[in-house]
C-alpha cells in the first residue's frame, strides 16, 4: 500500500490517495491481477497501474531475479509494460491501454496476422545472458519436483518414472543445427496478449516463462492454447477440436515468415509447421508438469490437476503419429 501511495502522490495530479478502485482481474493461473485507478483533476482520466500478486510456489518453475531482468531488458526493447516498482509478493506495472484478447481472438486472421508479426519481432530480441535453449533441462527439473510433490498415485497415473526417457526422445528428436533459437515468449496464450483495436497494434504481456528456445517451441505452444478458454466455468477443460488445422497453422507461419518483408518458399513454410507440429509433444509435457506441480502448490481456483491429465493424455495420443510423419 505505501508504494501505490508513494507512486500516486508523485504524479501530482491525483485528487485523493485514499481514493483508490480496486478491480481484480481473472483469467490469470499464477499470480493474482489487479487493476488499480485513482481519479485525477482530468475527469474520466484515472491513473491507472497494475499490481502482481506472485502465486503460491512460483519459484519452483522459474528464477525470480531472472524473470524481473528479463522484464526489465523486455521493458528496454520497447515492449510491454514498465516496472514502476516491486515489494516481498509482488510488483506495480504500468497499466496498457489495451485490451487483452479472447479465446475466439486467435482465430481471427487479421488478429492472428498480427501476433505472427509480433511474436517474430519478440524473437529476435537480444537479451543480455544465456542464449542457451533453456526447455530441456526446465523439463527435467520440473519432472524432478513433480516426483518429490506428488503422491505414489500420481506418479503412477501420470508415468512419471517414464517421462525422463520421453524428455530425452523429444531432445534427440527435435535437437538439430537447423533448428533457429530465439527469446521466446513460451505462454502466448490469448491473456498474455493486448491489442490496441484502433492502432491495430499488439503487446505481450507477462514474461515469467520467456527464455531462448527453438522458434518452433513457442509457436507450437501459442497453437496448443488455442484448445483453451480460461473466462468459462470450467477454464481447466481443453477442447482439442479447437486446435487450429494445417491450413491455419500454415498460415500463421506464413504470416510469421513474412512479415519481415520476406517472401517465404513453400518448403520454409512446410519445414517450420512440421517442426512446430513435433513441438507440441513437448509442450504438452512441459505444461502437464506445470500443472501436477501447480495442484500441489498453488491455490488459485483452476483445476490444474485435470488440466494436467488432458495435456499428458494429449501427448500419449499424438506421440506415435507425429514422431512418424
Amino acid at each position: 500500500m505505501k508504494l501505490l501511495l508513494t507512486l500516486a502522490s508523485e504524479w501530482g495530479d491525483v485528487i485523493d490517495l485514499s481514493n483508490l478502485k480496486v478491480i481484480h482481474l481473472s483469467g490469470a493461473m499464477t499470480n493474482e491481477i489487479y487493476q488499480i485507478s485513482w481519479p485525477t483533476e482530468t475527469e474520466n482520466f484515472p491513473r491507472t497501474v497494475l499490481v502482481r500478486i506472485y502465486g503460491e510456489g512460483v519459484e519452483l518453475f522459474f528464477n525470480r531475479d531472472e524473470e524481473i531482468h528479463n522484464f526489465k531488458c523486455i521493458s528496454t526493447h520497447g515492449h510491454g509494460p514498465k516496472l514502476l516498482g516491486q515489494f516481498k509478493e509482488g510488483r506495480v506495472e504500468e497499466f496498457i491501454h489495451a485490451r487483452t484478447l479472447s479465446a475466439a481472438d486467435l482465430r481471427d486472421p487479421e488478429t492472428s496476422a498480427l501476433i505472427a508479426a509480433k511474436m517474430k519481432e519478440f524473437h529476435y530480441l537480444d537479451i543480455p545472458g544465456s542464449k542457451s535453449v533453456v526447455l530441456w533441462d526446465r523439463m527435467r527439473n520440473w519432472l524432478s519436483e513433480a516426483k518429490s510433490l506428488c503422491s505414489p498415485e500420481h506418479v503412477k497415473e501420470f508415468r512419471l518414472d517414464n517421462l525422463e526417457v520421453e524428455i530425452n526422445l523429444l531432445e534427440k528428436a527435435l535437437s538439430g543445427h537447423d533448428q533457429k533459437l530465439g527469446f521466446c515468449h513460451n505462454d502466448l496464450q490469448y491473456g498474455n496478449i493486448m491489442i490496441d483495436d484502433k492502432a491495430k497494434s499488439i503487446t505481450l504481456i507477462d514474461y515469467e516463462y520467456a527464455s531462448y528456445n527453438p522458434i518452433a517451441y513457442d509457436l507450437a505452444n501459442h497453437f496448443c492454447e488455442m484448445a483453451a478458454n480460461y473466462h468459462t466455468e470450467t477454464p481447466h477443460i481443453l477442447d482439442y477440436s479447437k486446435y487450429p488445422d494445417l491450413e491455419e497453422r500454415q498460415r500463421f507461419i506464413c504470416e510469421y515468415l513474412g512479415s519481415s518483408g520476406h517472401q517465404p518458399s513453400d518448403t520454409e513454410v512446410k519445414q517450420l509447421t512440421d517442426d512446430t507440429e513435433k513441438f507440441t509433444l513437448a509442450n504438452h509435457i512441459f505444461w502437464g508438469l506445470w500443472g501436477l506441480i501447480s495442484a500441489y502448490v498453488n491455490h488459485i481456483d483452476f483445476d490444474y490437476m485435470e488440466y494436467a491429465r488432458q495435456r499428458f493424455q494429449q501427448y500419449w495420443l499424438r506421440k506415435l503419429e507425429i514422431l512418424n510423419e
